[in-house]
């Protein structure tokens, strides 16, 4: 029997991530968006509370908790604001990396180092010349004795101003394209150099910095899984997190269809509040549709990762048409309040440009096409497990 009754603990996980974003994020979530400020309070909050690092297994000070209840948080946090989840957040995607491909000294030391402190991670993959096109790649990792040395510079770096260490993907064999990448966990006071903060259109609470690595020196046991397996590590990886990225477009499409409909509700027009209008009610009827899809979606790919499934096709499934679902909700709810949902002093404004980044990060919403494409047209496999 298929049951989406939520148990007491993931009920009561759910209400305190809410209550945490109704409290301490949405009151100063547009100001943080405005000033483009690191929200530094709420993220060491956050850690308090228990809201950080969720995936990182009790062995190691974390929860443990599961990809599902992880989306249950994701969702509301982004509720509150998706700028401030993606920096609560970011260190989920750092993690997992290390989770799945890291030796045991690895995981005790850089795990125990984000639940014993409120500490940050960065995941290191992007290149000005490497987006979707992993294979682009032009940081080399040169093995020298016991060390490797990296050179390169990656781009739209998530916490990358703040983090404590970074997994980076380079280049340890030039000529194999995607089949000589390999991952290394990299501390900042090893030589990381952060270039610059960007100057964003949307998600401005929370930092994205270009990081260069100019003959950096790494221990030979900072390398995750094998040499030359990064791609397949870091492809692991996403396969983890678009569950919780498609939560964060639930979450954000949410507030966008909040927002919308009590607007509608008072704003009068021909004689009465323009909710009565069919064109209104329609362009609502929708949003709501397509958010609980987008949340169904989400919760199947959570639950299939956390039994261990292989779960590529159903998480791009999630990530992208959450991610578009977002988008179309903030677009609609700017539609909705007319030239005000065009002004900055009104939320949906910032709604818009939030929903944007969603069809970009973590795979564009053509990459997803072209995975779901993929997984759909070849002939069906045996049902892989979903690496430990």
């Amino acid at each position: 029997m298929v049951d989406f009754t939520l148990t007491d603990e993931q009920k009561s996980l759910r209400e305190l991530a809410h209550d945490f974003a109704e409290k301490e994020i949405r009151p100063v979530a547009w100001e943080y968006d405005r000033d483009g400020t690191w929200p530094k309070e709420i993220i060491e909050k956050a850690w308090q509370v228990g809201l950080m690092n969720t995936h990182i297994p009790e062995a190691y000070g974390g929860p443990g908790i599961g990809a599902f209840e992880g989306a249950l948080v994701e969702e509301e946090l982004s509720w509150g604001c998706s700028g401030i989840q993606t920096s609560i957040g970011c260190n989920g995607l750092a993690a997992a990396p290390i989770i799945l491909g890291g030796s045991e000294a690895l995981k005790r030391r850089y795990l125990t180092m984000l639940t014993e402190e409120c500490r940050l991670a960065s995941f290191c993959l992007t290149e000005p010349d490497a987006g979707s096109d992993v294979s682009g790649m032009r940081t080399t990792a040169v093995r020298r004795g016991e060390t490797y040395v990296i050179n390169g510079s990656k781009c739209f770096i998530t916490n990358g101003g703040y983090a404590d260490f970074y997994v980076v993907y380079a280049k340890t064999d030039r000529e194999a394209g995607h089949r000589g990448i390999s991952a290394f966990v990299v501390e900042r006071d090893w030589g990381v150099v952060v270039d610059k903060k960007e100057d964003k259109l949307g998600q401005r609470a929370s930092n994205t910095a270009t990081i260069s690595f100019n003959d950096v020196e790494v221990p030979r046991e900072n390398l995750l899984a094998r040499e030359n397996e990064g791609f397949k590590l870091a492809m692991m990886t996403l396969d983890r997190t678009r569950p919780g990225v498609a939560a964060m477009a639930t979450g954000i499409a949410r507030a966008a269809l909040e927002f919308a409909s009590d607007y509608a509700k008072e704003r009068v027009q021909f004689g009465v509040p323009i909710a009565m209008h069919e064109a209104i009610q329609f362009m609502i009827a929708d949003m709501a549709t397509e958010i609980e899809a987008a949340r169904l979606l989400t919760w199947k790919s959570a639950v299939m990762l956390d039994n261990g499934e292989r779960n590529t096709l159903v998480s791009s499934h999630a990530k992208r048409f959450a991610a578009d679902a977002a988008m179309k909700a903030a677009t609609e709810a700017v539609q909705i309040y007319g030239g005000y949902g065009f002004m900055k002093e009104y939320p949906v404004e910032k709604l818009f440009r939030d929903a944007k980044i969603m069809q970009l990060y973590e795979g564009t919403s053509q990459i997803q096409r072209l995975v779901i494409a993929r997984e759909t047209l070849l002939p069906r496999r045996v049902a892989e497990p979903a690496a430990a």
